[in-house]
């Protein structure tokens, strides 16, 4: 038995791993260390030399996983996500918020003080994933980074 590669991705727990459509896997990697200071743990190419066959980025201490969509291997092509939020809560979601839309971001809900006493908004990103951002109203410090 072969020992695991740290690079290779979380052992353990749940992760997100996000199907990127159209070959923009590339493209949502930059998106993501601009939005939400995405760093890259590992990056694999496909064979084909041009699609990313695997990525594991780290946002806000979690892992996230992504790839191109393959098409060849299962049967779907020109994927759309859907039913999956993505949540970030964070100290100063004003500040994630708006490196998102500065990104590319799409607002789907505004960033607003809300009823339960914190501050949330969520945004679509470029590739079509939505995102959750939460944290505390001004002047409460209850989340983390």
């Amino acid at each position: 038995m072969t020992k695991a590669d740290p690079h290779q991705g979380p052992t353990a727990g749940l992760t997100p791993h996000l199907t990127i459509p159209s070959r923009g896997a590339a493209a949502a990697i930059d998106f993501y260390i601009i939005a939400f200071g995405a760093e890259v743990v590992d990056r694999k190419t496909a064979q084909d030399g041009e699609r990313l066959i695997h990525a594991h980025l780290r946002i806000n201490g979690a892992s996230l996983m992504l790839n191109d969509e393959f098409p060849e291997y299962t049967g779907q092509s020109d994927i759309r996500p859907a039913g999956v939020t993505l949540h970030l809560q964070v100290t100063d979601p004003d500040a994630w918020w708006t490196r998102a839309m500065l990104g590319g971001a799409e607002p789907v809900m505004d960033m607003a003080d809300q009823f339960w006493g914190g501050r949330y908004g969520q945004l679509r990103d470029p590739f079509g994933h939505t995102w959750s951002i939460g944290g505390p109203q001004a002047g409460d410090a209850k989340a983390t980074d």
